[in-house]
């Protein structure tokens, strides 16, 4: 999936999880789209991979696209360093909902992610999509939607 994608995906898993907690909609939405964009890290083109270039560059070279950046032990890792290093539980929270929004994502293209690394074993719905098509483009609209009725939602205004 491309950037806006992982970014609208982030705000509309940060706000849905925001519906179930009494944690600040605004914080889970900021983290939420940084959680989102952090594991495309180690691809260059990629939006956080411009920003962070000798960063994305190495963990290309140690691990490759859509690997340990995109694992379930990749996850875990991040969840420990966020809970030693970051108090705010909305912080945390947001952070997390975007980075599984961004797993859920890439694991509906036709590449997968590696979830399990370091088992060598890809990760896919069994229908996929190519990335930035026409599916795409649904998806990422389907996800607008979504964060426009979350977001209207957790800030509390009712019709």
């Amino acid at each position: 999936m491309t950037g806006k994608t992982h970014i609208v995906g982030g705000i509309a898993a940060s706000l849905a999880y925001a519906q179930f907690t009494n944690h600040d909609p605004i914080i889970m939405l900021g983290a939420g789209v940084i959680g989102a964009l952090l594991p495309d890290i180690c691809h260059g083109g990629s939006k956080i991979g411009r920003k962070l270039p000798l960063l994305s560059k190495l963990m290309n070279m140690l691990f490759g696209h859509r690997t340990f950046t995109h694992s379930l032990l990749f996850l875990v890792l991040i969840a420990a360093l966020l809970n030693a290093f970051i108090p705010n539980e909305a912080v945390r929270a947001g952070f997390m909902a975007g980075m599984v929004s961004h797993y859920i994502l890439d694991m509906a293209t036709k590449n997968g992610i590696k979830l399990l690394f370091p088992l060598n074993m890809t990760v896919r719905f069994p229908m996929t999509t190519r990335t930035g098509g026409a599916v795409e483009n649904v998806v990422f609209s389907i996800l607008s939607l979504l964060s426009f009725y979350f977001g209207y939602e957790a800030f509390g205004f009712y019709l």
